[in-house]
């Protein structure tokens, strides 16, 4: 951890990664900027709580991975403890999960490190009032998650009949283990498909563990 003096009284920003180069590249890219005033920088969470408390930033920029405390957890604590700081992540990492996880944290940004001068600049002011900042590549994948259309919830006995399926079983043999009839446990398949849009056992069963409806061992 370490306070860094910056010119003018601009934005005061922190830098949380825990790449020294990388950290450092940052700082450079935003030296020269007069309305911006880094007033610290940091390599793991622990160490950017400290910065943020000690000088009270409108911004803190935070990477995803970190050690002692990664970005998501850092967040979390920026935004409850100290709610003038507002966070824009700047991470490598743009999967669905990983982008879930800082924005849930209360990130109010997502930017990726290939993001320009330019944009950065454009984005730390912007955080600082209070706006939400994500980059294109970020925005369309937040976008199309939620377009997805909201998984159909299975009853008790559909799960379980799902469930001796990809335990491998026949129609006789899921209508012993649950003792039904096989002509019912048949009416629960094809309620099944109709669910999950799909047209056999084993795109069932598939297609129930993306959506997160089945979940095995």
């Amino acid at each position: 951890m370490s306070g860094t003096s910056g010119g003018g009284a601009g934005l005061r920003i922190v830098v949380v990664d825990d790449h020294a180069v990388m950290r450092a590249g940052v700082v450079a890219l935003l030296a020269a900027e007069d309305s911006i005033e880094i007033v610290g920088e940091a390599g793991d969470g622990r160490a950017a709580l400290e910065l943020v408390e000690r000088y009270d930033p409108d911004v803190a920029l935070v990477d995803l991975r970190m050690p002692v405390l990664d970005g998501v957890a850092t967040t979390a604590e920026i935004v409850s403890r100290f709610s003038r700081t507002r966070v824009l992540i700047l991470t490598t990492y743009d999967t669905d999960a990983e982008i879930e996880r800082g924005v849930e944290a209360g990130a109010i940004g997502y930017l990726l490190k290939d993001t320009t001068r330019e944009q950065l600049v454009d984005a730390i002011h912007a955080a600082a009032r209070g706006e939400t900042v994500l980059a294109p590549r970020v925005a369309e994948k937040l976008v199309a998650r939620m377009r997805q259309p909201a998984p159909v919830p299975l009853t008790a006995r559909e799960t379980d009949v799902l469930n001796a399926v990809a335990d491998g079983l026949t129609n006789a043999e899921i209508g012993r283990r649950l003792v039904i009839a096989e002509a019912t446990v048949k009416t629960h398949l094809l309620r099944l498909f109709a669910k999950l849009d799909v047209n056999d056992r084993t795109r069932a069963v598939v297609v129930a563990m993306e959506k997160g409806l089945l979940r095995r061992a």
